[in-house]
């Protein structure tokens, strides 16, 4: 886990040059694969490969990164802007169907394929003063479903590839606070050793699942194995970009340091993923 300075850009700003390079490749050949069959069939320049329909499973593993950016400084008494990264990985697997065509020529592929695992990753620093930590943000990965196109390139024994496409992802982003709280006598409830016992507080905490969109960026190698399946590498990189959450929803207590207005606040989280999958394809119909 990194701990960015605060004001600091976060961290969803890194690389931000070949993210937009990657995204705008992304949408050429995903566009090139849309177009092609309307725009170039006539002239005999598109052509589906015969045979090349194929269908497989996966399983690898997975890394999930996320950033958290405090914005009003509510976590950290007013210091506003102050980010965290968080990432962990975990196991995943899935299926995917496919299917090669040419254009001009040139061997394409279009694909579709669900991710499914257990990814998660979360950090107790977004208040950093706290000692034991007492708030927690974490995110989840459920599932991943994406469609791609790509190029491919024969090279000997086997075929080289990249791919682009979008992306929707089910992901749960949630900040969990913990606060000491009185017993029924009006003391503080004590643990054992005499530190004060701490509970979730829901109006300081959040815990919001969305379904988002986003775009993915691949590339792989497969050989065959028989006429009928081929063994697959591939490493695929998906951004979903930025989502905003709130939390003292009831707006009780001061947003940004003492003094300042009592107002609801919000964090920013940045949900990025990559995936190392080998796979297992079937060929329909054979080479």
């Amino acid at each position: 886990m990194t701990v960015m300075e605060p004001n600091a850009r976060p961290p969803s700003a890194r690389g931000a040059a070949w993210r937009r390079a990657a995204a705008a490749l992304s949408a050429a050949v995903a566009m090139l694969a849309a177009a092609a069959p309307a725009a170039i069939a006539d002239d005999g320049a598109f052509a589906w490969i015969p045979g090349g329909g194929y269908g497989g499973v996966f399983a690898g593993a997975g890394w999930t990164q996320t950033g958290a950016v405090d914005t009003d400084g509510f976590s950290y008494s007013g210091r506003s802007g102050w980010s965290v990264d968080q990432s962990d990985g975990g196991l995943v697997g899935g299926v995917l169907v496919g299917r090669k065509f040419e254009v001009g020529g040139v061997p394409l592929r279009i694909e579709l394929d669900g991710t499914f695992g257990n990814m998660s990753a979360k950090t107790d620093r977004i208040d950093p003063l706290s000692d034991p930590p007492d708030e927690t943000v974490e995110s989840e990965l459920g599932w991943i479903a994406a469609a791609r196109a790509g190029i491919e390139q024969a090279v000997g024994p086997a075929t080289v590839f990249v791919t682009a496409g979008v992306a929707l992802a089910r992901i749960e982003n949630s900040l969990t606070d913990l606060d000491a709280y009185r017993g029924s006598d009006g003391e503080w409830v004590l643990l054992p050793d005499g530190r004060a016992a701490r509970r979730v507080d829901p109006d300081d905490s959040f815990r919001d699942t969305s379904t988002e969109l986003g775009w993915t960026i691949g590339a792989g190698v497969e050989t065959s194995l028989n006429d009928d399946w081929t063994l697959r590498l591939e490493s695929s990189y998906l951004d979903f970009g930025e989502s905003t959450h709130h939390a003292n929803h009831s707006g009780n207590d001061p947003c940004c340091g003492s003094g300042t207005p009592r107002r609801r606040v919000s964090y920013r989280i940045q949900n990025e993923f990559g995936l190392v999958r080998v796979g297992f394809i079937y060929r329909f119909g054979g080479r």
